[in-house]
């Protein structure tokens, strides 16, 4: 079979009419002709680092949607199902995704737990780190969230590093911030991506240590407007990721129009291209294929460089994607859970006035990092939100067990009326709200405790919801399907007043313990930057 069209050529950096011959899966010839028709011809797509739980679909219906946007790979941390059902998580993904043809590289994840300042449904010692890498479908050591514990030394770290090491596995990082000597120790233990960056100087110091640096462009962290110039200093030590992409994005776009976008603003096609297909494929050891005799037959067509509109998609030699059409089909999985927990009252998140100044997690739209200030309240038994000045309550309660939820304070939402919650709060996972008065806030929580699992809205009594039956945090469902009731729901968020474009996601990184500088678990506030948990009131 030969596939005619304009090859581009990242390896000699050129562009002419090509014929590409496929024979049983692989790439048997390019032979370059004197005429082909008017659409390029590039490798499939490859995301560096994602989540694919983020997307709240499993990893089959996830490619049914990935592929329309010439994505042939994914390199894929299984964190977040990890940290609610440990390696049977990590076994649900690697199974559901053999059902489909995208080509999913699965990470070990590292930290299972993320911290021990939180309650989580698992964890993976560094015994379980080590069969989980000798698997032939697992390619690196997912994020080391854990730089302290790297720093410090920390055994438990050390031997998860170590088994990367003797495995001859990569090992990607998670550094947000870190610079000097903290980071040089953390790169030569041998931990060799960030994807954290958030600004050109803190990208730039890791690279002088020999670090790869995942350019993250997902729903609610974008970092790409601040660190694309490293295309024209650095484009062999970039790549391209999601890190976290919510349903509704994946239905619009995926990598293809960060491609498009940064060449029709001006940047060099080949590197562009290369970062999010020969960078990740030598960096990770990849079996993806870049176009070259001999590879698998995995390359996309689209309609031109600048838009990346993809008309045909091929992964092993199958055309898997054509002209709006998927060309597999995916059988879903059947759930699977960890949930145990049952309702609260208002009485349970009440707060008391010690009277003193408050400590307010700041929420920023489009960023993981969160600010600090100080409050005081008026004068009464309770503090209750402050509506006027944007400080609403902020509630986490564990979804493992039932104990005390933590109960803070949060600006930056805007929220008028009623509150939203969700089972989706990176990294454990347990149930986090976000609301103007405690009857929403406990209306909310208990939906989501009545559907062991997905995303709610309470106002004055009504109450709008969405289950997510897989772990909590993913569905059956498809992304299309899922995304419309995911957008649905944002907009009743809005509505209540939220000036956030995604608030759902936002929300959900409020209890990220790993991100500077305040954030909130299950046991109560977590200073970041001390990496420890400070009491509501400041001292």
């Amino acid at each position: 079979m030969k596939v005619y069209g304009q090859l581009v050529d990242i390896h000699n950096r050129d562009i002419y009419p090509a014929a590409v011959s496929v024979l049983r899966g692989k790439i048997k010839q390019v032979e370059r002709i004197d005429t082909a028709p008017d659409i390029y011809i590039l490798p499939g797509l490859i995301d560096a680092h994602i989540h694919i739980e983020s997307s709240m679909v499993t990893p089959g219906a996830f490619a049914m949607t990935a592929v329309r946007h010439g994505t042939c790979g994914v390199v894929s941390d299984p964190h977040e199902i990890a940290n609610v059902l440990g390696i049977d998580g990590v076994e649900f993904m690697v199974n559901d995704a053999k059902k489909v043809p995208l080509n999913f590289f699965f990470g070990a994840p590292s930290c299972v737990p993320a911290t021990n300042f939180e309650t989580n449904g698992a964890s993976l010692n560094h015994v379980d780190v080590q069969k989980l890498l000798k698997r032939k479908e697992i390619k690196y050591l997912s994020e080391m969230m854990n730089f302290p514990g790297v720093i410090n030394n920390d055994l438990e770290v050390i031997k998860k590093i170590e088994c990367a090491k003797e495995l001859g596995k990569p090992i990607d990082g998670h550094a947000p911030g870190l610079s000097g000597e903290s980071l040089k120790k953390y790169v030569a233990a041998g931990i060799s991506t960030d994807h954290e960056c958030s600004n050109l100087e803190e990208a730039k110091e890791k690279i002088s240590l020999g670090m790869k640096i995942l350019i993250r462009e997902g729903s609610a962290a974008k970092n790409l407007n601040s660190l694309k110039e490293l295309f024209n200093t650095n484009p062999d030590m970039v790549m391209l990721c999601s890190d976290d992409l919510h349903p509704e994005m994946l239905r619009k776009r995926h990598i293809n129009k960060l491609i498009g976008g940064l060449i029709s603003e001006g940047f060099d096609a080949f590197d562009v291209i290369r970062s999010a297909t020969i960078n990740p494929s030598k960096h990770y050891n990849l079996d993806a294929g870049l176009l070259l005799p001999g590879d698998n037959a995995d390359f996309i067509l689209v309609d031109g460089l600048e838009t990346m509109n993809v008309h045909e998609t091929w992964i092993k030699g199958k055309k898997v994607f054509s002209e709006g059409k998927v060309l597999f089909n995916y059988r879903e999985s059947s759930p699977v859970n960890n949930f145990n927990c049952q309702p609260l009252g208002e009485k349970d998140i009440k707060a008391m006035n010690r009277g003193g100044e408050v400590r307010i997690i700041v929420a920023v739209e489009g960023e993981l990092l969160t600010g600090e200030i100080h409050h005081s309240f008026m004068k009464s038994e309770h503090i209750s939100p402050d509506i006027d000045n944007d400080i609403l309550k902020i509630v986490v309660k564990d979804r493992y067990k039932d104990s005390p939820p933590a109960v803070g304070f949060i600006k930056g939402f805007g929220l008028k009326r009623g509150a939203f919650a969700s089972s989706i709060a990176h990294d454990s996972h347990n149930i986090i709200s976000v609301g103007t008065n405690d009857r929403d806030i406990a209306s909310s929580i208990n939906e989501i405790v009545r559907l062991k699992g997905g995303l709610a809205i309470a106002n004055g009594g009504k109450v709008k919801s969405l289950q997510l039956n897989i772990g909590g945090i993913m569905t059956t469902r498809s992304c299309e399907d899922i995304a419309q009731d995911y957008e649905n729901l944002n907009e009743l968020v809005m509505s209540l007043g939220c000036a956030m474009k995604a608030p759902f996601m936002t929300l959900s990184f409020m209890a990220l313990l790993v991100i500077p500088d305040l954030k909130i678990g299950d046991r109560g506030l977590f200073d970041v930057k001390k990496f420890e948990q400070v009491s509501l009131f400041v001292e």
